[in-house]
Order: structure tokens, then sequence, then C-alpha cells
């Protein structure tokens, strides 16, 4: 399971539209090894196909495909972007948070969902996030969540 490592995470991230933000953060879990390349642009075809369902809180969205679409490890990672994007959800627009999911079927992603939940359910967690000069700071930050 690879969760939020600092390879996995980028700051100030450019980034033009609601594709281009998925694909930066998909590209951390390819580059990583845990999900192949079309792993990303089934990402990217989810989202055009279904719309901003993944848009789950002010700020944040969660894009994931399907683990047979290439998913070799539960794994999940962050784009903060530099200017948020709109990805058309009539509520939670615009998304600064892009997290990408890549989801799989084990224990292993059920456990992942249930951190990140933890994290950002809290107020202040989502700020410092927003707030972070570094992975590193990230990572404390999610020490410190999982006390």
């Amino acid at each position: 399971m690879k969760f939020l490592t600092s390879e996995l995470i980028a700051l100030d991230e450019a980034a033009s539209d609601a594709a281009s933000a998925i694909r930066a953060a998909g590209q951390l879990l390819a580059e990583a090894g845990a999900v192949e390349s079309r792993y990303v642009e089934a990402m990217v075809a989810s989202y055009e196909e279904k719309g901003p369902y993944f848009v789950l809180a002010p700020h944040i969205a969660l894009p994931h495909a399907k683990p047979e679409d290439g998913v070799y490890e539960a794994s999940l990672s962050l784009v903060r972007l530099q200017q948020p994007v709109a990805f058309g959800h009539p509520k939670n627009d615009p998304v600064e948070l892009v997290f990408a999911l890549g989801a799989s079927s084990s224990e292993e992603h059920i456990q992942m969902l249930r951190k990140l939940t933890t994290l950002l359910n809290n107020p202040a967690h989502v700020q410092q996030l927003k707030e972070a000069a570094s992975p590193e700071d990230i990572q404390h930050l999610l020490h410190e969540s999982n006390q």
C-alpha cells in the first residue's frame, strides 16, 4: 500500500482544467509503479463519461478508475493545484486538492480510504494540506493524524 508517500505528493502544480489535474495526480501513481499509465487515462475517461461525481467535498477531488484498468497496488497520491480548477461540481468547485486513488479490491484499499476520511473530516487538517510548504509537512501531518 502506498499512501501519500513523499514521491506521491506534488505541491502547487499548474493545471489548466480538470483533465490535466487528474493526469498530474495519476502520473504520480504511475511513476511510483503503483498503476499502469493506462489507468491515468481511465481516470480521465471516467470523469469525461460520468462527470465530477468524485468531487467529494469543497475543493477536494478523489478521481479513480476500476482495478482492472491497471492497478498494481492500492495507492493514493495528492496534487495541490497552484490555482484551483473547476470540475463542474455544483457545490464543491473549484478543486484545489486532487487525491488520485489507485483503487484495488483489497483490504488495503479500505484501510486507505479510512485513513483519508479521518484526515479530511478534520477542517484543520484540510487547511494544513492547503498550506503545507513541502511533502514532508504533509507526511508529518499524516503521522500526527494517525496517532
